[in-house]
């Protein structure tokens, strides 16, 4: 395998289709034969990426690129931005409004298990303009 490269537009709000750009990244790792615990720590990652997505930042991209050895996602929106990143890390800490609370979503593990969940994780976030994250998955 050379290197595959996946996109996805998030459409904001829609919570009908959350989770369609991490289920089509997870049916493809699947096909290309990669392991459970590999599949799972990308899925779950950029699952909650994307959730944040909808919640938070009116939708957003994904870029995915698989390689030999290693996964890299990319996630970035234009969303009004994270003030206090180590205080958004915090498991348990949200913003998500209640009528997403309602829902079942906001409970505050989306950045924290992104974190757990990546063998390496970057958050770039600037209020009033957007964030980006960048993940990696190394494939043993």
């Amino acid at each position: 395998m050379s290197s595959l490269q996946l996109h996805f537009d998030v459409d904001g709000e829609d919570f009908t289709r959350a989770g369609e750009a991490s289920g089509s990244i997870k049916r493809t790792l699947k096909e290309l034969g990669l392991t459970p615990d590999i599949i799972r720590n990308v899925a779950i990652s950029v699952y909650e990426g994307e959730i944040n997505m909808v919640i938070h930042a009116n939708g957003g991209m994904i870029d995915c690129e698989v390689l030999p050895d290693v996964i890299n996602v990319l996630l970035r929106d234009s969303g009004p931005g994270i003030a206090d990143i180590s205080l958004a890390m915090q498991e348990g800490y949200s913003t998500a409004p209640d009528n997403v609370r309602d829902l079942g979503f906001g409970a505050g593990m989306g950045l924290p298990n992104i974190k757990k969940y990546t063998d390496e994780m970057e958050i770039y976030s600037t209020p009033g303009v957007g964030t980006t994250i960048r993940l990696k998955v190394y494939i043993k």
